[in-house]
């Protein structure tokens, strides 16, 4: 039967020999592509391990703050809540932390109890919608890794919006990572981030690129990339919260929509890496990690598929029926596998010795 005719048939998996038990009804698919979808109960992934679903259902019922309150409150409630995870990790994982400062920039230093693996140094770039997730997040993102990993793990406390616009986070990791390049090799240095921190990894990247150093041995941009927040999954997101769809209360969250990006006035590679071909082309072996229920997967898929196309070494890992930085609550069995993935992926790309 040839494709054309296969169309017509009510279930279009049956012309590829499949089955369904849900009939296609063309008046709900306007001629642009978009769908009228009908009220329905979608259940946890049947992939998810059995923590995932009361997880999740304690994570939705905590108290939120919009990104418009006072910025104060904002990071006052983001650390609490960061600071229950950091002390979790602290006691599933043995590190020690110590607070220093590089090139005028504050930093944590995050190693394996009895000292970190010499000759290698991971860059942790923290979350927060550039607006908070200094300090305890910091930790979030560090300690699990450095643990794990036996690496020396080096937090940035970038500074963020509002009192601070693009490029400022830029070129604080920039002064960080120079003046790392002055006791490590490039090759033995790792960039990583999640979220906010997944998309300043991506804008860092191509501010060394732009500057002519030499880029790091690998990085990792999770939750968010090198591209903007868009796609099925900005649209989907309220939905998987119990809220209303986008299309019927507003608009979906953008980069653009952050304060740290009011500076911004057109498009460029140190913006939107993924959007310039000859800068992506630059780019070292990059990890990309996000859960299928996350805002930011569309982004991160498109990410990696520009990455492919250039011919730059990347891997996706997709964690399906999972949320935005899931991995951030270390007691998830599927939080253990994330780290095991970022570690293992670090360590195939930073070399020996």
């Amino acid at each position: 039967m040839k494709l054309s005719k296969c169309i017509a048939v009510t279930v279009l998996g049956a012309c590829l020999g499949f089955t369904s038990t849900a009939s296609a009804n063309s008046d709900a698919v306007a001629k642009d592509g978009t769908v009228k979808v009908p009220p329905f109960s979608m259940p946890m992934s049947s992939y998810a391990s059995d923590a995932a679903g009361p997880y999740w259902h304690k994570i939705v019922s905590m108290p939120g703050l919009p990104l418009s309150a006072d910025i104060e409150k904002l990071r006052v409630h983001y650390d609490a809540m960061n600071k229950a995870r950091a002390d979790l990790m602290l006691d599933m994982y043995d590190v020690t932390i110590e607070n220093s400062t590089v090139a005028g920039v504050p930093v944590k230093i995050v190693e394996p109890v009895g000292g970190a693996v010499e000759g290698k140094l991971l860059i942790n770039l923290h979350g927060g919608a550039f607006l908070w997730g200094a300090g305890n997040g910091e930790l979030v993102e560090a300690i699990p890794i450095a643990a794990l990993s036996g690496y020396r793990v080096m937090t940035v406390d970038y500074r963020q919006g509002p009192e601070h616009v693009f490029p400022a986070a830029s070129q604080d990791v920039f002064a960080v990572y120079q003046e790392m390049l002055k006791s490590y090799d490039a090759r033995h240095i790792g960039i990583y981030g999640c979220s906010a921190g997944g998309i300043l990894t991506a804008q860092a990247t191509a501010w060394i690129i732009r500057e002519g150093a030499p880029v790091p041995g690998a990085i990792g941009t999770f939750c968010g990339s090198g591209v903007d927040y868009a796609g099925d999954s900005s649209q989907l997101d309220p939905v998987y919260g119990g809220a209303t769809p986008v299309s019927e209360g507003g608009m979906p969250l953008t980069m653009m929509r952050l304060p740290y990006f009011n500076s911004v006035k057109e498009a460029s590679a140190i913006v939107t890496p993924g959007d310039f071909p000859e800068t992506l082309a630059k780019f070292p072996p990059t990890l990309l990690l996000a859960g299928s229920r996350d805002f930011a997967a569309s982004a991160v898929t498109i990410m990696q598929r520009r990455l492919a196309g250039v011919g730059v070494p990347s891997k996706l890992y997709l964690f399906d029926g999972f949320w935005h930085a899931f991995f951030m609550d270390a007691e998830i069995p599927e939080s253990q596998e994330a780290f095991d993935l970022i570690v293992g992926f670090f360590k195939a790309h930073l070399g020996d010795g």
